[in-house]
Parts: C-alpha cells; structure tokens; sequence
C-alpha cells in the first residue's frame, strides 16, 4: 500500500472522526440513529494508515511527492 493521504488531509481525517465520535458516545439520547457516528472510526484509521482505499480507487493522491 502506498500512501496516498498527505499532511492536512490527515488531520482534517483526525478532527472529522473525533466529532462523529464524540457525536456518537456524548450525543443526546433521544437522537435513535447516533450510531452513524461510529462511522467516524474509519477516516481515523485512514490518517494513521496514511492510506485510503476510495482515494485508490478513484485515482487521488494528496500525499507530497518526494524528490530523489
């Protein structure tokens, strides 16, 4: 797997997950469908993996080039 996430999509990854997160452990009660929140788990695991398998699939690469 080569990495295909770059620096400010991993933490924009980050903040997303943690407030879909967050949404889902500490959200009102009364809200049925919170656990869409937990879907927050996998921009999470993308930005630590720094792999992303839709941007695979799709052809995207916002990960800076490394010059030799």
């Amino acid at each position: 797997m080569t990495a295909n996430v770059g620096g400010m999509d991993k933490m924009l990854r980050i903040v997303v997950g943690l407030a879909l997160l967050a949404f889902a452990l500490f959200g009102p009660a009364t809200i049925t469908w919170k656990w869409v929140g937990f879907i927050g788990i996998m921009p999470i695991l993308t930005a630590l993996m720094g792999w992303c398998p839709a941007y695979t699939l799709v052809g995207v690469n916002t990960c800076p080039t490394r010059k030799a």
